[in-house]
């Protein structure tokens, strides 16, 4: 009676541990629970936790039978074959011991199986085809991405299930050797004080015939029950040919499949054999019966390899193009579909060059809206002019479009967001923190095209609260979840906001949303628990009707509730013209890298990845809706059937989100990769890469650099309306003139379509590199360019964009002047335009593009209207020679001087310089006013 009351004691002890160090996970998973209920998403929340219990509670219970069943049957037999009389209180004791070890094991076993497999069994259970095969298999492809892995993981946790039934069996003969000693006579009780002294045992005094034979027997079962795991992972391993790195190209070669591939499956059958062998030898105590089986696949394995490079040597390579002519043909074509290339759209654009003024003015809507400020130079811009106080900060610059004033326009736009960080150490306290300091206020916004006459950009909406000559419409400008929120707030408490900074004094203000947990009655235990913070349940300012917001990061928020997508990292604000707030977008992807003969990419190495999901985050309120765009994404429609309160179809994303969707910048990057090579549908060119493509280069700032994805607005060739685009440019590999164009479409129906632009072969197109050395190289933009870039000040470089009018091309870079003192703004000072032959400099787009086709004005009026002023302009006559000369020899007499040391020398013809430019803007300005 002790000993029992002794063992529920340990019992005991044992449960009020696990209790204790399940603590935190306990408080995580209510204050969880209650989080994504506030969210409405507590069938998501619970869906991991039930898929787990249905899988565990069955797993323990059949785990738990067996397991127990096993050990009875072992000590059973031991008793038999040891000649032992059973006690019965002792065996009660002992049987409890056994039940409990059993109870612990399933307990260990079934969890783990439970934790590792219940996405992979959901994913398996919902899957929805591909409707595209394999070519050697022709097995569909979700059979790749949903049940092939879960396959592999349930062998990878048989196989440690063996390996605990080895160990398992092992321990329980240590213990029934220590505790029921052999009584057989022809049994010798094995004694542990004897080894422990050093003494040699014999094994036949450890072990009888009978026990032996048992013993033996055992370990012929867990050898048979490994090699059939072997066997079965042989099997599935021919399957994984179809990502093999041997050939030309990813994906199974022509020596996969007439050589590796009947390797595998001589192999998986010689397992089979070998764990026949193996419990036959152990049963025989025959050892070259044990041995025959491994040996014989170590010699399938060396003959194997051995043919394969005997086939690659002698077969494969005085033929390679024929004989891997087919698979060649497979990995083009499965690339391009697992990276949504197979519906390129291919069309000729001649670049014929023969624009004329009337061009420039009937393609009014892409003229106006041509880039010519950067939003990396802006964001320090924003923050200098619209800071307005040191705590508010700009995190990132975005690009978008909005009809502002009946004008479809393309803007740059960044939230003002509250950073904590900044706040001056004698306010960072915890009423400050968490009470008072809660929210960002506004943003600011300026169009692409703007300036105003010192070079910065013309702020369409500014300062605080919101000031706009616009009709946008801004009803709820407060960011209380955003990219630099990091820390939890609680709302309506006895402390009133911060809103906002009105001249001298503080607007204060109280939250009217629906964000947060209210903190009554266990919640503010609960949370403040979770939080590690004391002040949550002690504060006298925090009251029954104060809500806490947890997670409001927009980037952790997402992932929190649905970390099974992938996510961008760049989310971009819009501001919603139904009702005037604001709300954040996220990118969501789904990728595989399992997608049969699809070449990998990155350092994940992917091969599939479609961005079937737009998140939309409510930055008042903190609403988290996430919206499936990509219904022929099987993975997206497959979790979609797991999570069918999460994602929702696109035809209920709201209209005033729907229209500032954007392609994503990231996965058009990925595809622009890829595409470099993957044009080529000709296996027989791609296989010579006689055709393969760089992504274009151009000179940003002081480097130069690829050229990144720039959101454009233009009209397409055979389009009447300019539309928001994303485009990048190709040139020939190890070349810069410029081959195609890559554009993806971002409006209305047409959103998602992506067209190349293929240029003409035989003649030369600039690429922006080969514009960057004109600019260089230009006897009047050079000489400008190095004169302000002296001591003092730096010439910034802007992005170069390409811009197709009619069946031309023109180029556009804006030049940014900066001087070297910290409070600097970078201040765009020229814009250099790039057409033919032609490359002109001026302090507008509209004068460069006059200095080219003849004047235009582009001067609007409150609606937008472009005036035309019909005069020419004349080409450059003898003075306009003159003094270009005499800048340029100017120019090389200052850096001779510079280089000899001679610095008053330098000064003089630097002052001569610029008196000699100033002579030239003057006499060309006049020239053309007359």
């Amino acid at each position: 009676m002790k000993k029992t009351t002794k063992y529920f004691m340990i019992l005991g002890i044992i449960i009020i541990i696990f209790f204790i160090s399940s603590f935190s996970t306990i408080i995580n998973f209510i204050t969880d629970y209650k989080w994504f209920d506030e969210l409405g998403y507590t069938e998501t929340f619970l869906t991991k936790l039930v898929t787990q219990l249905t899988i565990g509670i069955p797993a323990f219970f059949i785990l738990f039978f067996l397991i127990n069943f096993y050990l009875r049957m072992v000590k059973k037999n031991y008793y038999k074959n040891a000649g032992i009389i059973s006690d019965k209180k002792g065996e009660k004791l002992l049987n409890i011991f056994l039940a409990l070890g059993s109870a612990l094991l399933s307990i260990f076993i079934s969890s783990i199986f439970a934790g590792n497999l219940w996405f992979s069994i959901l994913q398996f259970t919902n899957s929805t085809d591909f409707n595209v095969t394999d070519p050697i298999f022709n097995n569909d492809i979700s059979f790749y991405i949903f049940i092939l892995p879960l396959i592999k993981e349930i062998m990878n946790l048989l196989l440690v299930l063996v390996f605990i039934f080895i160990a398992t069996t092992v321990a329980l003969y240590l213990i029934l050797l220590t505790l029921r000693r052999p009584t057989n006579k022809s049994d010798n009780v094995f004694d542990f004080q004897e080894l422990s002294n050093g003494k040699q045992i014999d094994i036949s005094k450890i072990f009888s015939k009978k026990l032996f034979k048992q013993a033996v027997t055992q370990i012929g079962i867990a050898g048979l029950l490994i090699f059939l795991i072997i066997a079965i992972n042989y099997y599935l391993r021919t399957y994984d040919l179809l990502y093999s790195i041997r050939g030309k190209v990813f994906g199974a070669s022509y020596t996969d499949v007439h050589v590796t591939l009947w390797q595998y499956r001589i192999m998986a059958i010689g397992a089979l054999l070998s764990g026949i062998l193996f419990i036959a030898g152990i049963i025989k105590r025959n050892m070259k019966t044990v041995l025959v089986g491994p040996i014989l696949l170590i010699l399938i394995s060396i003959i194997g390899g051995a043919a394969g490079v005997a086939v690659e040597k002698f077969v494969v390579e005085p033929d390679q193009i024929s004989k891997e002519l087919p698979y060649l043909t497979y990995n083009i074509e499965y690339t391009q579909q697992a990276y949504g290339l197979d519906n390129v759209i291919q069309e000729n654009f001649p670049v014929t060059q023969d624009l004329t003024k009337e061009d420039i003015l009937n393609n009014e809507e892409t003229i106006k809206n041509i880039r010519i400020n950067d939003y990396r130079p802006i964001q320090q811009v924003y923050f200098q002019l619209q800071g307005i106080r040191p705590y508010y900060r700009f995190h990132d610059v975005d690009v978008g479009r909005y009809t502002i004033n009946g004008e479809y326009t393309q803007v740059f736009l960044s939230a003002r967001e509250l950073d904590q960080e900044r706040l001056d150490e004698q306010a960072k306290n915890w009423i400050s923190l968490h009470l008072t300091y809660t929210h960002g206020y506004g943003f600011t916004l300026s169009p692409v095209n703007s300036i105003t006459p010192e070079g910065q950009p013309q702020l369409l909406v500014k300062d605080i609260p919101p000031i706009t000559n616009t009709d946008l419409k801004i009803e709820r400008p407060e960011i209380y979840f955003g990219e630099l929120t990091n820390n939890f707030v609680v709302l309506n408490t006895e402390e009133k906001e911060f809103d906002y900074p009105k001249g001298s004094d503080n607007e204060y203000t109280t939250y009217a949303g629906t964000a947060g947990v209210q903190l009554n009655g266990l919640n503010r235990l609960l949370f403040s628990i979770k939080e590690r913070d004391i002040n949550i349940l002690i504060s006298p300012q925090i009251t029954s009707d104060s809500r806490i917001v947890i997670n409001r990061n927009i980037n952790d928020r997402v992932r929190k509730i649905a970390p099974f997508i992938d996510y961008s990292l760049d989310p971009y604000l819009v501001i919603n013209q139904t009702d005037g707030k604001l709300y954040w977008i996220i990118e969501g992807y789904t990728s595989s890298s399992r997608y049969p003969y699809s070449e990998p990419y990155g350092e994940k190495s992917i091969n599939y990845i479609r961005n079937s999901v737009k998140v939309v985050v409510d930055a008042y309120n903190g609403d988290v809706n996430y919206y499936v765009v990509d219904e022929n994404d099987p993975i997206i429609m497959t979790y979609q059937k797991i999570f069918p309160d999460l994602l929702q179809d696109k035809e209920d994303i709201p209209e005033g989100i729907r229209e500032h969707l954007r392609y994503s910048h990231e996965l058009f990057d990925i595809q622009a990769q890829i595409y470099r090579i993957y044009h080529m549908n000709n296996p027989k060119v791609f296989f010579g890469k006689e055709d393969s493509w760089d992504i274009a280069k151009e000179r940003y700032m002081t480097e130069v650099l690829d050229v990144e994805a720039n959101y454009v607005m233009f009209n397409l060739p055979r389009q009447e309306k300019a539309e928001f685009l994303l485009t990048k440019p190709f040139t020939p590999k190890g070349k810069d003139n410029m081959t195609a164009l890559f554009v993806a479409k971002n409006d209305g129906e047409n959103y998602g379509e992506l067209i190349l632009y293929k240029f003409p072969k035989n003649k030369t197109v600039r690429g922006p590199m080969q514009v960057e050395v004109r600019i260089d190289q230009d006897s009047v933009i050079s000489p400008q360019l190095s004169l302000w870039d002296q001591k003092g000040s730096a010439v910034l470089r802007g992005n170069l964009i390409v811009i197709p009018i009619e069946d031309s091309l023109i180029y556009v870079e804006p030049i940014y002047l900066m001087s070297d003192n910290e409070n600097s703004l970078p201040e765009v000072k020229r814009v250099i335009v790039a057409y033919e032959d032609r490359i002109v400099m001026e302090e507008t787009l509209d004068a460069a593009l006059s200095k080219i086709f003849g004047e235009i004005d582009q001067e609007q009026d409150e609606n937008g209207v472009i005036d035309e002023v019909d005069t020419d302009t004349d080409d450059l006559d003898d003075k306009i020679k003159e003094l270009i000369q005499t800048a340029n020899e100017l120019f090389r007499l200052a850096t001779q001087a510079s280089q000899n040391g001679q610095w008053s020398e330098y000064g003089r013809y630097i002052n001569e310089l610029e008196s000699t430019l100033n002579q030239l803007n003057k006499y060309i300005e006049d020239n053309i006013e007359e």
